[in-house]
């Protein structure tokens, strides 16, 4: 890889790197199409590929991934993660078959899929890695791909930081509600 020594300025260096983004690029072959998505409801991820041109190697990723199917599930569709832990239920776990429920939000590994023996204190990490869009944590839009937990904002994005506001609005400003309060009434005790 070409490096530059900044002593002297010079055209063919910058002080971030020699190479531009666009010499960078040619590099790489084009990204390819974007895959399925890993869900048809709830949020899910899809990926596209693209493949290093060089002998030797590519500064950068050859994958990519964007958020997609992000309308909300029917109700009777359940729990993403309950129905992964579900699959299990007919493959024998210590020579006995149980019933998996799903252990959500755990702040050490978000991405495995922990699930607990129905009617026991039985807890069981049953695959390293959830499915991908599985949500990391039940009261948050942030979801697994390929095991790592990735942020996602309220305008469904990867990556996004953008939040609602306290009126409920994505990347609002507050102004659309107002503050309500009830009317106070006095109280009176009597002695």
């Amino acid at each position: 890889m070409y490096m530059c020594v900044l002593q002297a300025p010079s055209p063919a260096c910058s002080s971030r790197t020699a190479r531009s983004e666009e010499d960078r690029d040619t590099l790489w072959d084009a990204w390819g199409s974007w895959s399925e998505c890993s869900r048809t409801c709830g949020g899910g991820a899809s990926y596209s590929l693209r493949r290093c041109l060089s002998s030797k190697s590519c500064e950068g990723r050859n994958i990519r991934y964007r958020t997609c199917s992000n309308v909300d599930c029917p109700p009777e569709a359940g729990d993403f993660r309950a129905q992964q832990c579900s699959a299990h239920n007919d493959v024998k776990y210590q020579g006995q078959f149980y019933e998996w429920l799903p252990v959500s939000n755990d702040p050490d590994n978000p991405c495995s899929l922990k699930c607990q023996a129905k009617g026991t204190t039985l807890v069981v990490e049953l695959a390293p890695k959830v499915l991908d869009g599985t949500r990391c944590y039940t009261e948050s839009l942030d979801m697994c791909i390929s095991g790592l937990c990735q942020i996602v904002g309220c305008d469904h994005q990867l990556g996004s930081t953008v939040k609602e506001d306290n009126c409920g609005v994505c990347n609002g400003d507050g102004s659309t509600c107002r503050l309500v309060r009830a009317p106070t009434v006095p109280i009176t005790l009597q002695v």
